[in-house]
């Protein structure tokens, strides 16, 4: 399994997962509500410059995780661009990248012990309607720590999709790559159950 905290430390490695994760909301909420392509572009460029002031190689590891965006910005500008709304696809495409720049931010500078620490202590009220914190805790972990695994199969399998064929990998590997995040799940399953489960 994968963590996603960046090994290249960083101030922000020393503020504690609370604060950076009710600035993320706050800072979403802002964002979304911002209409002027301009002001976006100057968020955008302001998380770009705020990436770079911890070195080159920080910032090169924060824009690869962006990369599984393309396909959504690729949608949004055939849309956009067929129904001649290029300012709403652009601004919408800015402000999902802006936000998704800035949880990353929060997730590479973040122990992912200290998360679960705190949807636990957060979701503890739950627990009165019978839904365990522990369990929410943890399924938030999972997919924190799986996402980027079966991103990396998914593109082993399109290589492997294109070393077999000349045309392009399409919608026929999702059934491989259902069947692989299925086998992953029932692994981690009987992992947690070996170790007396939740």
């Amino acid at each position: 399994m994968l963590t996603l905290t960046c090994p290249i430390k960083t101030p922000l490695h020393r503020i504690p997962v609370g604060p950076k994760l009710l600035a993320l909301a706050v800072g979403s909420v802002a964002l979304f509500q911002l209409q002027n392509l301009w002001l976006i572009g100057a968020v955008m460029a302001a998380v770009a410059g705020l990436h770079l002031a911890f070195g080159w190689a920080f910032a090169r590891h924060a824009a690869a995780m962006l990369r599984p965006l393309w396909p959504f910005l690729l949608i949004l500008g055939i849309w956009h661009g067929w129904t001649g709304e290029w300012v709403t696809g652009a601004a919408l495409a800015g402000k999902m990248l802006v936000a998704v720049a800035l949880a990353n931010l929060v997730t590479m500078t973040s122990r992912l012990e200290d998360m679960i620490t705190l949807v636990e202590r957060l979701a503890a009220p739950l627990s009165r309607f019978g839904l365990s914190p522990r369990v929410l805790a943890v399924a938030m972990a999972l997919v924190i720590r799986f996402t980027p695994v079966l991103m990396e199969k998914t593109t082993q399998l399109g290589h492997a999709w294109r070393a077999r064929s000349a045309r392009r990998a399409n919608w026929r590997i999702m059934l491989p790559v259902s069947l692989m995040a299925l086998d992953d799940a029932d692994h981690v399953a009987e992992a947690i159950r070996a170790r007396g489960g939740l």
